[in-house]
């Protein structure tokens, strides 16, 4: 390749400034290239003041009637421009005195800002601006102006300079990674293409597909960014199909006087799930399975099913959940279950302090404790395992890339890594699955278990709030609970909790006869422990809750959920809330409160709760609604780390993503790792776990 190298043989780059732009991920001057814009700025014409209004970022053009310093508050410049259709005034709080000189009164400048409503009428808080010549105009921006995304003192100039020089140097030697017919099929321009006209967009372009990510440019860059993740993800199964792994003994007795125990028969996806576990266990190769279920479908069992394999075979177990709540309740289950086993069940949580963590670590470095479940307190240095076979993680996306990592490497069986299980009770429509977890194999439990019915779901105004009380009030003095759920609100923990403590304050004062009980996530974890336990027991009717019991708390007596402002959530958390009733045999319902009026996207959401239980049909209409991150949640999507793609706005180049991968990793394996390289770099050892 001609052209610089390293980012230091640019012009005007030397080591202080290469550090800043290692902060953006920028190491080589190629990097520079894929630095895009996060927004773009219209400078291509100019806005009469009298047509401005608040909130405009615009272009204007006037003659200076009086620059003034004012002390009020603070030293502030004020600058009076008029155009004859209207007066705005510039206000600057930082400013030199050759900056005051030079806006004198009768000179002509050009401004660029964001129009907002001041004391006097229309200003511009420090905006950009030009002196003019009168007598010789200043042509306008030819195209759209890139703003890209900076760290502390790199300035908006400096990096579009330094664009400049690398699309000049640079841009007709980045190869074409992608095969011409694919980008024939799917209408988009070649990579030269696709980044000149993201860095340099014409006046003309389309300018709301820019901003929603549809134009084609934004769309070719997608495809080969998303298409890098999924070979990285598609390598490493391949790569991990040649590691060492700790295959376990096909002797089945352990797990069947299990099964035998149980007081229920495994559903036929459950039995196929167990068995596809079981060819994993036996081989010589570590497993990789996510185990895909919605709410309720009985994925625990079947991770209670897989561990008893390992263990028959002379290895530990551990089992992580994303919160003390669950981990808990994973704990009374296996102990209810396995105890009859003479199988010793550990625990070990933050809250666990002195001499019972002490003895948890002994008791796991020494191998007596044969399953040992937890939070991310199994991660600690303290904690060293003595022969750990197999990792089972719940509601994976909660748990951190180095934390599972560490986990690995503290297994105690040298360089053969343990199996790997993982279970998640978001439903993802079938080609997100296997673009996300291409480095999983996928088994899925679609069957609910006998005796459980399908909950009832409802809608209802919050007007008619008191004839939901009444109904909670007959429902938990006929002996049934109920929960009734106060969302987040505009991501503020402090709202969400002041919004629980309201309303439990209300249904105190509403239901004197109930006992009422309120969990958050601002309670310490014993506290929030000690209500569930209590609503569990029975000895509270009504549980007012935050979101925090979204998952894996499991009541079966709980048939009535409540959600208040359920217009504001997306679906896969409403089914996911609405997933802790209906989880007995008795008849449950659902209450949907909303607050009028109705946005098109909330009436749309609200119908697909109310038409099905099915969450894998609650995924797909996710999907479709384009919520953004609601199928995924951001902690899953945010995992890829993508700078382009939206896994949900780009759903459907996922199967053309699918199809260019089976291609090139059968023709051309050095094009896969220069695209994987490309977008990934050095950060695939972490896609490992």
């Amino acid at each position: 390749m001609s052209g610089p190298e390293k980012l230091t043989d640019l012009r005007g780059i030397g080591p202080a400034l290469a550090e800043k732009l290692q902060r953006l991920n920028v190491h080589t001057p190629d990097d520079l290239l894929f630095l895009l814009p996060q927004r773009y700025e219209d400078r291509t014409r100019v806005t009469a003041i009298g047509s401005l209004r608040p909130g405009n970022r615009c272009v204007i053009e006037g003659d200076v009637e009086l620059t003034e310093v004012v002390f009020r508050r603070r030293r502030t410049m004020l600058c009076r421009v008029s155009d004859g259709t209207g007066i705005l005034t510039l206000r600057f709080f930082y400013f030199s005195k050759a900056q005051q000189n030079t806006l004198a009164r009768g000179q002509r400048v050009r401004c660029y800002g964001e129009v907002r409503s001041g004391p006097g009428g229309f200003e511009m808080v420090h905006p950009e601006y030009q002196l003019l010549n009168k007598n010789k105009p200043e042509p306008l921006e030819q195209q759209l102006t890139a703003v890209y995304p900076t760290t502390e003192g790199l300035q908006q100039f400096r990096l579009r300079g330094l664009l400049e020089q690398v699309l000049k140097t640079r841009i007709n030697d980045l190869p074409e990674l992608l095969p011409q017919s694919l980008l024939n099929a799917q209408q988009l321009p070649s990579l030269q293409e696709a980044l000149l006209c993201l860095h340099n967009p014409p006046a003309n372009i389309e300018l709301h597909e820019l901003i929603d990510g549809k134009h084609p440019a934004q769309r070719r860059l997608a495809l080969e960014e998303i298409l890098a993740h999924h070979l990285s993800m598609r390598r490493i199964k391949l790569d991990n199909d040649k590691e060492p792994g700790l295959p376990m003994k096909t002797d089945n007795t352990l797990l069947n006087d299990f099964l035998s125990s149980l007081r229920f028969q495994l559903t036929g996806d459950q039995q196929q799930t167990l068995a596809d576990i079981q060819q994993d266990l036996y081989k010589p190769h570590p497993m990789m399975r996510l185990i895909q279920g919605d709410v309720g479908c009985g994925k625990t069992v079947v991770a209670a099913a897989a561990a008893l394999t390992a263990i028959n075979s002379g290895y530990q177990v551990v089992i992580m959940a994303p919160t003390e709540l669950l981990a808990e309740q994973h704990r009374d289950n296996f102990q209810t279950w396995f105890q009859p086993l003479g199988i010793t069940v550990a625990w070990l949580t933050g809250s666990i302090t002195g001499k019972a963590r002490a003895a948890a670590y002994e008791g796991i470095a020494a191998g007596h404790a044969q399953l040992i479940i937890g939070t991310h307190a199994l991660f600690q240095d303290a904690v060293a395992y003595h022969k750990l076979g197999l990792v089972v993680v719940d509601e994976q996306h909660r748990f951190g890339v180095e934390q599972r990592l560490s986990l690995i490497e503290k297994s105690g069986t040298g360089k053969r890594q343990p199996h790997q299980l993982v279970m998640t009770a978001t439903p993802i429509p079938r080609t997100l699955a296997m673009t996300l977890y291409a480095d999983l194999d996928t088994s899925v439990i679609a069957e609910l278990p006998p005796g459980r019915t399908p909950v009832t779901t409802v809608a209802v105004a919050e007007q008619r709030r008191g004839e939901v009380v009444a109904r909670i009030k007959e429902a938990c003095k006929g002996g049934q609970r109920a929960y009734w759920v106060c969302p987040l609100i505009d991501d503020s923990e402090a709202l969400d909790y002041s919004a629980a403590e309201t309303t439990f304050a209300m249904l105190q004062e509403a239901l004197p006869e109930l006992a009422v009980g309120l969990i958050h996530g601002r309670m310490k974890a014993a506290e929030k422990d000690r209500t569930m336990k209590a609503f569990a027991a029975g000895e509270l009717n009504l549980l007012v809750a935050t979101t925090v019991i979204e998952v894996g708390v499991d009541v079966p007596e709980a048939t009535l959920m409540v959600i208040e402002n359920a217009e504001r959530m997306g679906l896969s958390q409403l089914h996911q809330l609405r997933g802790r009733v209906g989880r007995g045999a008795d008849k449950s319902a659902c209450v949907l409160m909303y607050k009028s009026p109705l946005s098109n996207i909330a009436h749309t959401r609200l119908n697909v709760m109310r038409e099905t239980n099915d969450g894998f049909v609650v995924a797909q209409q996710d999907l479709e609604l384009r919520g953004p991150g609601e199928v995924l949640g951001k902690r899953q999507t945010g995992a890829m780390q993508l700078r382009v793609a939206d896994l949900i706005r780009d759903a459907d180049l996922l199967p053309a993503v699918q199809s260019a991968a089976n291609a090139i990793l059968q023709q051309d394996e050095k094009v896969a790792q220069e695209i994987i390289n490309r977008w990934i770099g050095n950060h695939q050892e972490f896609v490992k776990v």
